[in-house]
This record gives C-alpha cells, structure tokens and sequence, in this order.
C-alpha cells in the first residue's frame, strides 16, 4: 500500500497569513470603536476551501484555533505557530458549535448524532457523548455551545440539522420545543433554561451575570419543505444562582441576514455575525460599526496569545482582524 496517497491530516501548509484583497476596510460608525479598531486593520485569510466554516474556539493550551467544516464532517485547527491548519477529528458527525472548558478539554455540538460530545485537550481520541437525550427523548440537533464562568455547559437546540440534508441526517424531532440547556458536568443535571422559535449562536459576558443568545428561526425558509419563521434577533437574559434566568429582553438584530453566532470582547460589546460581515454593539444596544465581508459570517471567536485576535468562520474561509487593544 502506497502512504503517501492515503489522506492526510493537514489542510493547509504552515506559512504565514494573506491579507484578503477583497477587503474595503473596517467601517466606524463611532469613534469608540476606533480606539479599539484600527479602520485600515488587514482582514487576514488563515484558511481557504471549506464548505460551511463555524464553531470557532481558541484553545490557548494548544495555542490553536478549533473550527468546523459541517458538511465536510471535520473538526479543524489553526496553529498559531505556524499557520498550517489540520483535520482534528475527522470524520466527525457533522460538528458545528465547540466550547473550550478551563481545562483545555472541548465541548462539541454534534448534528450527525444529536448530541453534546466532549474530547481531552489534545483531541488524540474519538469525543465521547455527554449529554444526548433530555426527560428521555433524543435532542434535536445542538448547534452552539459555551461554558459559563462557573463551568457549566450551556447549549441550543434547534431543528437546522435535522431538517437540512446538508447540516446532518432528516429524521422527526422527539421533542415538542427548541431550547437553551444548561448541564452540570459535574453532577451530569440537564436543565431546560429558556425556550425560542430557532435558537442558535450564544455567549456569556466574562462575569457569567448575561447569556445572550440568537434566535434564527427565519433560516428555517432555507430548508426543504419548511416555511421561515419570524425571528433573526439577539436576546439577552440576566443569569441568577444556578443558572436561572431573568429579565429576558431583546438585545439588537443586523439589519443583513440572521445573527448566527457572537462574541462578547473585555468591553462587553457584541461582536455578531451577519450576511454582510460582523457588526458591533456596546452594551447600550449602540451599532458601533462593521467589518464587512464578501462572504456571510456564521460564527466568530476572540483569542490569540495576546486575546486581540478576532476569528471569523465566513462561509468557505477562515479569517481574522486584530484589534488594537484586547
């Protein structure tokens, strides 16, 4: 048998990281967002050729970048390092959302198998399925995932990957409703937190007191069979003891597209995904200003060494901005 022709793991060769010439420049709307973003910051190109990039988690044990490829079934990393870019796990069951725990171990978000997954922080082994079913009944299709401060999971469950072929595998969802859960690693207590038409991205703010969370429920018109719901709109909720929510309140909604997955910076100011690039709020609800890209963003993470790494899962590519402070 001839190795050299099996297929490898590395997806990209190390070098360093080019500058998208398709970029225009970073659009400030107000000057507070100058001081913290450069208007001729380079949009940098870490990866190219993916079919649906998303799930965007820095993993600082490993100094690396984890992202999906949905339908390509792949779990990736970018390594700071160097550049080059590998296949992690692969296959995988069609992987969306990662999280990364104190720990360096990730939480995955798998469509192909309905489920929460997790891997040891150097993602050597198969991940093994932590949570699958809630009061006895099969979850839809996790989508998003984040551990809060106090090292819970929190996750959503929206239909996307049991209602399109391309994000997983059809079958007839178990459950009456579309949730945000939060499980206990450590007593393995699954709670139902909030219910949405479509729930997707979300994120804590850095004292774990706000969760916010996207509802995309008018992506449903891109499935077979299946008519648009009402919702592309970003929610916050003020977390209490034990994870329970209050004060449930609408945050912002771009006004392109759905605000698939988001970002919360050292500010508190969003940083949310868009079909026409990522937009930025402060904590007032404000629109500060946009990166825009040729390309709809799914999903965007902070990190780097230094934290001023903004990672953007656009589509086909991998990108990136750094700011000037983190």
């Amino acid at each position: 048998m001839n190795l050299n022709l099996l297929p490898g793991r590395c997806l990209r060769r190390p070098r360093p990281p080019q500058a998208a010439a398709d970029f225009a420049g970073v659009r400030i709307d107000d000057a507070r967002l100058a001081d913290v973003l450069a208007a001729d910051a380079p949009l940098l190109v870490l990866h190219e050729g993916a079919v649906h990039a998303e799930g965007p988690a820095w993993q600082a044990s490993h100094r690396r970048l984890l992202f999906s490829d949905v339908p390509n079934r792949r779990i990736n990393a970018w390594y700071e390092a160097d550049g080059r870019v590998e296949a992690v796990v692969d296959p995988a069951w069609f992987p969306n959302g990662n999280a990364v725990a104190a720990d360096g171990s990730v939480y995955h978000c798998k469509h192909g198998r309905r489920c929460i997954s997790r891997s040891a922080p150097a993602m050597d082994d198969e991940p093994v399925p932590v949570v699958t079913h809630f009061e006895g009944r099969r979850l839809n299709s996790p989508n998003d995932v984040a551990v809060a401060p106090d090292g819970s999971v929190w996750f959503t469950d929206p239909v996307f990957g049991i209602v399109m072929p391309s994000q997983g595998a059809l079958a007839p969802a178990e459950l009456s409703h579309c949730g945000l859960y939060r499980f206990d690693p450590a007593t393995r207590a699954l709670a139902r937190m909030a219910d949405f038409e479509q729930p997707n991205g979300l994120t804590f703010a850095s004292d774990g007191h706000t969760v916010y969370v996207t509802d995309t429920s008018i992506a449903l018109g891109e499935a077979p069979g299946h008519a648009p719901g009402t919702r592309h709109e970003i929610e916050a909720f003020t977390v209490g003891a034990d994870g329970v929510l209050a004060e449930r309140r609408f945050f912002c909604s771009p006004e392109h597209g759905n605000p698939d997955g988001l970002a919360l910076d050292s500010r508190g100011w969003v940083w949310s995904s868009a079909a026409d690039g990522v937009h930025v709020w402060s904590t007032q609800q404000e629109h500060l200003g946009c990166v825009p890209t040729s390309e709809t963003v799914c999903n965007l993470a902070f990190g780097g060494s230094d934290g001023r790494r903004l990672f953007i899962t656009a589509s086909t590519r991998l990108l990136a901005i750094d700011l000037r402070v983190a």
